[in-house]
């Protein structure tokens, strides 16, 4: 077994590892449309303001399991935050081990002390997490939404809740120039992490527009739905989507502006940007979410939109 280097943003990597993730998610995650090649483009792609390591462990020339680590190029010193995955076909052979080694190696030789994983929440990964001496810092969940049924009644009901002083703004893929600017600063607040991709700053337009291209290169359709302030034209909140050719999309951020909130801004946007992502693709069936389960605020959203958990996923924490 050996561990190679592979280009996360190239397609050849991804019609390589394709096969293997497919089989891992109709284990992990039997309910779920098979893996796609857009979804795995997506997951190992460099994020805007990050660099993307995507490490392979190859039987022969058969890939066997994969780690992709996201590392903040505003934060030289910062840990390298991740995912690890062993191919069903080739469990209990060392490979995840091997690639943990390989991971702590590429970190120590760019000068980062810490590796953050995230792995499903089992008795498996628990044991595993132990042995490589790492301590669990949190826990995510994964929420799904059906669109179908009663759900798509309910997301109409509560779009129909409108908020006094302020109006809905929509557009797919790229925002309007008169509003990229406060689009940007509304972004700016967000302060909640994302797992391989660097910390908001002071996004400018150029970065609304690199995120954008970004989206694009990996063949998916981004879905916004912005809460403008009728006096001033300034974005105070938004919620996006991603759509790709898949029965299931993926829920985005979700913000809204600290002196906005608990005026029904987030549960309205949101519903609405659900119900039309429906209406607009009709491939699209479900939608999943991630949320810390320490995010009181983004799990009551979601569970007053109708999203359920099925899931949940830890990340831990291990030195380099």
């Amino acid at each position: 077994m050996d561990i190679r280097s592979l280009d996360g943003d190239d397609p050849a990597t991804i019609t390589l590892l394709v096969p293997g993730f497919q089989e891992t998610m109709s284990l992990e995650l039997p309910s779920d449309p098979p893996v796609s090649e857009a979804l795995l483009a997506r997951l190992l792609q460099r994020r805007h303001g990050a660099d993307r390591i995507v490490l392979a462990a190859f039987d022969g020339d058969t890939p066997v399991g994969v780690t992709k680590l996201g590392l903040d190029l505003g934060d030289p010193a910062g840990p390298g935050h991740g995912s690890l995955w062993v191919f069903p076909s080739f469990r209990r052979r060392g490979a995840g081990t091997a690639l943990v080694d390989a991971a702590r190696a590429e970190l120590r030789a760019r000068g980062r002390g810490h590796l953050m994983v995230d792995a499903p929440h089992t008795p498996a990964a628990e044991a595993f997490a132990s042995g490589c001496g790492a301590e669990l810092r949190g826990t995510n969940l994964r929420n799904r939404l059906f669109l179908k049924g009663p759900a798509a009644a309910g997301l109409d009901e509560l779009a129909a809740r409108a908020v006094p002083g302020h109006h809905l703004v929509h557009w797919t893929d790229r925002c309007p120039d008169e509003l990229v600017g406060s689009y940007a600063r509304a972004w700016g607040t967000l302060d909640a992490p994302v797992n391989g991709q660097a910390q908001v700053r002071t996004p400018t337009a150029d970065d609304v527009r690199a995120r954008e291209a970004e989206a694009e290169r990996a063949g998916h359709r981004q879905h916004v739905t912005a809460a403008v302030d009728a006096a001033t034209g300034d974005v105070v909140g938004y919620a996006t989507v991603f759509v790709r050719d898949s029965p299931m999309a993926d829920a985005g951020e979700t913000l809204v502006l600290a002196d906005r909130r608990r005026r029904g801004l987030g549960t309205w946007l949101k519903a609405d940007l659900l119900a039309r992502t429906a209406r607009e693709n009709g491939q699209v069936a479900l939608v999943q979410a991630w949320n810390d389960v320490r995010n009181d605020a983004v799990v009551a959203l979601n569970r007053r939109l109708g999203f359920t958990a099925d899931s949940s996923w830890s990340t831990y924490r291990v030195k380099a």
